[in-house]
């Protein structure tokens, strides 16, 4: 009888072990936001060459003036406007940063699109929304140099928080701030 309690024991022990070491992306990504005393994204436009590393979260709050140097490397380079992004988006780009552990910048693919580009793009592709998260600052397409797209992907849906979209074709995926839904593009 003994032997059979102590066994109980040591395989609930367990148990709690490997469910406790299992935390979820979604839950990794909470904790990221909770004890990260700075959060630095390190940055590259494809479309403009530029490349940022930046602390935009220091002393518990957002860094204001980083976060503009953040936004204009956001902006859309076909009409050169900026807008004020949704500082949720860069949680989550630093987040995917820190979990792939990449040394890399994260790309951009796209960022803000000023509601002309929007049309203008809208006409060229069926697969840019009319209402495009994008020209509200609350969506970014992105890809991690040396990171499968699908495995970035995954992790994304992982954070179960806003929308994800995958398009291994053109070689990035698409994140937002929106209510949570998945899908496939080329």
């Amino acid at each position: 009888m003994q032997q059979r309690r102590q066994f109980l024991k040591n395989t609930a022990l367990l148990g709690a072990a490997s469910l406790s070491s299992q935390l979820s992306f979604a839950e990794q990504f909470k904790q990221d936001q909770q004890i990260a005393e700075e959060r630095t994204l390190h940055l590259y436009n494809i479309h403009t060459g530029e490349s940022l590393k930046t602390t935009f979260w220091a002393d518990g709050q957002y860094q204001d003036g980083e976060i503009q140097d953040i936004d204009l490397l956001m902006r859309d380079h076909r009409a050169n406007q900026a807008i004020a992004m949704q500082r949720r988006l860069y949680d989550k780009l630093y987040h995917l940063q820190n979990l792939f552990n990449s040394k890399e910048p994260l790309y951009v693919v796209s960022a803000y699109r000023a509601p002309k580009t929007n049309a203008d793009l809208r006409r060229q592709s069926n697969g840019v929304a009319e209402g495009s998260m994008h020209m509200q600052g609350k969506a970014i397409d992105i890809r991690i140099p040396g990171v499968s797209h699908r495995h970035l992907h995954k992790a994304a849906v992982a954070m179960r928080s806003g929308g994800v979209g995958y398009y291994p074709k053109s070689g990035f995926i698409h994140i937002d701030t929106g209510r949570r839904r998945q899908w496939q593009g080329a």
